[in-house]
């Protein structure tokens, strides 16, 4: 027999089955890392001859989402609680590893999970919009419309869509720190504005979301500078541009023609020079020019 491990969920995995097994295999790595996933009918469980034929004997099978088990919520008793399975394999792990109650990007996947596992979106604002379509576990029901019955398939998308929100929550819960602790408020008028040192770039859209109308990020290693002003403001950054422009000879920026970003550097394009310019600096030009 193998001493790896098998998760059996049902055929077609949601989003709750899919997050339960991606938590059993990222935040218990040393026992389900490498773990085969199977699927079966919703509701039943892995048949003793599969089980063999797979080669693995009864202890080393975990049931998510289907089999009315330790990790499955369908039991007539749990039918009223706002329990999912992937909330119930989160609890399991926080008592192998205390330490995960803490990781809020973890809880907020979970609870995410956890809601729309229960129709939760019907309450939502706007409920019929079709921006929802857009959202995660719509994008998972939509792979059984494009490659129906491809269950690997459709398991390993959540599997990768999980493993980038979990990075995007960790970054925009960082960037709520930095935001706290760094950033140096300003004011244009009845317009407040950030800037801030960092390489966190999730900042700036978050401290607009804050309702600041302008933020300055410069990042701390790499020094180049990305300023936004918000989309319902009717302030242009193109007099800044200009004014930049008289005093920085090395580097290289780029005005969109929104008005409402200016850029000295992207992940989008990689051959842009970093401004000299201090952040203290750029502070002293915007007030200059728009005071």
């Amino acid at each position: 027999m193998s001493h790896k491990k098998l998760i059996v969920t049902h055929h077609a995995p949601d989003l709750d089955a899919i997050t339960a097994t991606w938590l059993f295999k990222r935040f218990d790595a040393q026992d389900f890392a490498s773990a085969q996933v199977t699927f079966v009918n919703p509701g039943e469980t892995l048949t003793d001859a599969n089980r063999l034929h797979l080669g693995f004997d009864a202890t080393q099978v975990v049931h998510v989402d289907t089999g009315l088990g330790e990790f499955d919520h369908h039991q007539p008793e749990r039918g009223e609680q706002m329990v999912s399975a992937s909330s119930l394999v989160y609890d399991h792990l926080c008592q192998i590893h205390p330490e995960l109650k803490d990781d809020e990007s973890l809880t907020t996947i979970v609870e995410h999970t956890t809601d729309i596992d229960h129709f939760g979106e019907v309450n939502w604002p706007d409920p019929s919009n079709k921006r929802y379509a857009f959202m995660l576990y719509e994008l998972i029901h939509g792979i059984e419309f494009v490659d129906p019955h491809n269950d690997d398939s459709q398991l390993n998308f959540g599997f990768e869509c999980l493993d980038s929100v979990y990075a995007v929550l960790t970054q925009q819960i960082k960037a709520e720190e930095i935001i706290k602790e760094k950033g140096q408020e300003f004011s244009l008028g009845e317009i407040k504005c950030l800037a801030l040192e960092t390489r966190n770039d999730e900042t700036i859209k978050l401290a607009q979301k804050m309702g600041y109308g302008l933020v300055v990020r410069k990042d701390s290693e790499q020094g180049h500078v990305r300023i936004k002003v918000r989309p319902d403001l009717s302030l242009s950054l193109e007099a800044l541009h200009n004014k930049i422009l008289e005093i920085d000879n090395e580097g290289t920026w780029y005005y969109h023609p929104s008005g409402k970003m200016l850029l000295n550097g992207s992940r989008k394009h990689r051959n842009q020079l970093a401004t000299p310019l201090g952040l203290n600096k750029i502070i002293e030009l915007i007030k200059e020019v728009y005071e």
